[in-house]
């Protein structure tokens, strides 16, 4: 398939300073980790082609600054996005607090017509953690997230699931797995069928 006839699917990262929405995207593009901290300036871009279920998609990820000096240009790339990746880091409280604010901008730009999914960085930090599991859940269940979870990217823990996760969230994917469900109802119905044929005393 040529570049130009595959689907293509905006994601943008939005979170506080220093949650590792950079690494998380370094981690699933390269599969590095850059533990020196440089802060995103103004937005980033990058394209991956991913291979899923025997379909090509390709994923554009906006990596935005979390820095308020450039919250007026976040809206702009919120737009046309269809998913809404909000990180947060477990070692935070507060980047935890502030994700109501982000879920409103979301919404706002977005309205319902867009995957939210939350997610609690720096895992391997469990010595520091200050959000438990519980409250990330309770959280994501409040905000309407249509995925959660919790990824290191410094590990690589949960990040191509996250990513995979993603993926299977996107129209054509939601396409094959209505096409599965209906293919299982169909050959329960003729299952059903066979047994009472089977059954009747004719």
């Amino acid at each position: 398939m040529s570049k130009s006839n595959l689907s293509k699917y905006k994601i943008v990262f939005l979170g506080e300073q220093n949650v590792g929405k950079t690494s998380l995207i370094t981690r699933f593009m390269y599969d590095t980790f850059d533990s020196s901290y440089a802060a995103t300036i103004g937005i980033d871009f990058l394209s991956k082609t991913m291979y899923l279920d025997d379909k090509t998609i390709r994923l554009q990820l906006w990596d935005t600054a979390g820095q308020e000096r450039f919250r007026s240009l976040i809206p702009s790339y919120i737009r046309d996005s269809h998913v809404a990746v909000i990180v947060y880091d477990i070692s935070s409280k507060k980047s935890f607090d502030l994700l109501d604010k982000w879920v409103e901008d979301v919404k706002l730009e977005r309205d319902n017509n867009v995957v939210i999914c939350l997610i609690g960085n720096k895992n391997d930090l469990t010595n520091e953690r200050q959000v438990s599991i519980q409250d990330g859940e309770l959280k994501a269940k409040k905000l309407d997230a249509k995925i959660f979870l919790e990824t290191s990217s410094k590990l690589g823990y949960n990040v191509k699931n996250l990513f995979k996760k993603i993926a299977k969230t996107l129209p054509e994917f939601e396409e094959i797995q209505k096409g599965n469900e209906e293919e299982e109802m169909i050959d329960i119905n003729i299952e059903n069928k066979e047994n009472q044929e089977s059954q009747c005393q004719c």
